[in-house]
């Protein structure tokens, strides 16, 4: 088999592939000869039908069939000859097929860029580092406290804080619509569930209290028919509750999974997961500057094949997690790729460096990190050893485990070489993502403020 190799841009590759004739005939002659002994004819019995017949009937159908056989084997004995790497679905083209030539074909393809790997010195991040306070247990305590508050009925007027229920009709311009009514409907005063101004007309009625009033809707409303609009409303509260935290008592403990050593054992548990969930917050904050700055320091040709594959499966993944239980999923087609299309080329570039930067390092994924992870990850279930055979049996979750492994060796390698600096925070804005003010270039952009997480993980308060 002869090979040659032609460069049709940076990511294009077309190979011209020469099978001897022998070689090609030999498997044309071959599948004749399958057919000549299991075809059924009229007027010949099975296996006696003449070969030049077998020949007359079929034989362009089976050199035809021959011949894609022959391309796709010899295509895949190529690409390993000549060590390339394709990305993309090949384009076999015959060449010739004639009898007693040989069988000459191109396969056209894209393959990984070559890709030129930056100092790694010319890496700058920011990493946040801070102490966690007696302060912030405390308000992880409250955090905990208010997730397991209960509601109690009251006989007074509602104040902020209280949850009512409440029965309403809104008009719009005098009309009813859609969504402006509700029987029941359970709202915190001060949360603006249903606007400031219905919180503050509401506030003050008890149970069995009834107001008319206006509420002025802002902007940038969810609903497009109500914004900057005022709406009329009528509305009568059926029940004021006010909320009633648990102590920190034992109880409380228990419903937390301390069930030995108090309010000591309690916030020892408490501060090791605020610590865990920080320093996991200060990771990924890492990660991202790496990435950012990787992506900063590369120009990476990307094939349009990987890119567009990697749209296909986030268009999936986005149906797949959003579709209506029951219902039927939308098209992925309906969805336009320009959509993903600019995160997706930054991430395949960056993850085309990373796998060079592994490549030329020889950073192999760290069995014993991946062990460490699957440990982490399930040392706050009640069967921690159950949980970890479960996560080596399913091959798609061991694979997320060990490509984020090998995400962070990369980063630790990169930060090793890069120039850091260390930034003194506070737990929560690490934790709710305000550690790292904008840089002088770079426009502070609008986010809406996560809550703070740490205290107990899910499985544990669940316990």
């Amino acid at each position: 088999m002869q090979v040659s190799v032609e460069i049709l841009s940076g990511v294009e590759r077309r190979l011209t592939i020469v099978v001897p004739s022998e070689e090609f005939e030999d498997r044309v002659a071959g599948k004749l000869l399958d057919l000549k002994n299991n075809v059924r004819l009229p007027g010949f019995r099975p296996g006696k039908v003449p070969m030049k017949e077998v020949r007359r009937r079929f034989g362009s159908t089976v050199r035809a069939d021959a011949a894609d056989e022959t391309m796709r084997s010899s295509y895949q004995k190529a690409v390993l000859q000549e060590s390339l790497t394709p990305v993309s679905v090949p384009r076999l083209e015959a060449l010739t097929l004639e009898s007693g030539l040989d069988l000459e074909f191109t396969a056209s393809f894209e393959v990984l860029p070559e890709v030129e790997l930056a100092d790694l010195a010319d890496v700058e991040v920011r990493r946040p580092e801070a102490e966690i306070t007696d302060v912030d247990i405390d308000l992880m305590f409250e955090s905990l406290r208010e997730q397991q508050r209960t509601w109690h009925s009251v006989e007074r007027a509602a104040t902020e804080g209280d949850r009512v229920g409440v029965d309403f009709e809104g008009r719009l311009d005098g009309e009813s619509f859609d969504g402006g009514s509700g029987e029941n409907v359970q709202l915190v005063l001060g949360t603006g569930e249903m606007g400031e101004d219905f919180d503050k007309a509401v506030a003050g009625l008890e149970a069995g209290g009834a107001k008319s009033f206006d509420a002025a809707f802002a902007d940038d409303h969810p609903n497009e028919a109500l914004r900057g609009r005022t709406v009329r409303f009528d509305a009568t509260v059926s029940v004021v509750e006010e909320p009633r935290l648990p102590e920190l008592d034992e109880a409380f403990f228990a419903s937390m999974g301390i069930n030995e050593g108090g309010l000591p054992a309690f916030r020892e548990e408490v501060t090791g997961n605020m610590r865990r969930e920080m320093e996991d917050r200060i990771q990924r904050l890492l990660v991202t500057q790496v990435m950012d700055e990787l992506n900063r320091l590369h120009s990476v040709q990307l094939p349009p094949a990987l890119v567009d594959r990697e749209i296909q499966a986030r268009k999936e993944t986005m149906l797949n997690q959003f579709a209506p239980q029951g219902r039927r999923r939308m098209d992925p087609s309906s969805l336009p790729d320009e959509l993903f299309r600019a995160q997706v080329e930054k991430e395949v570039a960056v993850g085309l460096v990373t796998r060079q930067i592994r490549f030329a390092h020889g950073l192999e994924v760290d069995a014993e990190a991946v062990r460490a992870e699957v440990e982490r990850i399930t040392e706050s279930y009640a069967e921690p050893e159950a949980v970890a055979r479960s996560i080596y049996q399913d091959e798609s979750y061991l694979s997320r485990i060990e490509e984020r492994v090998a995400e962070n060796q990369v980063v630790a390698f990169i930060l090793e070489q890069a120039k850091v600096n260390v930034l003194k925070s506070t737990y929560q804005d690490i934790v709710t993502g305000r550690a790292l003010p904008p840089l002088e270039d770079e426009a502070p952009e609008a986010s809406e403020e996560e809550p703070a997480g740490g205290g107990l993980s899910e499985d544990e308060a669940s316990a």
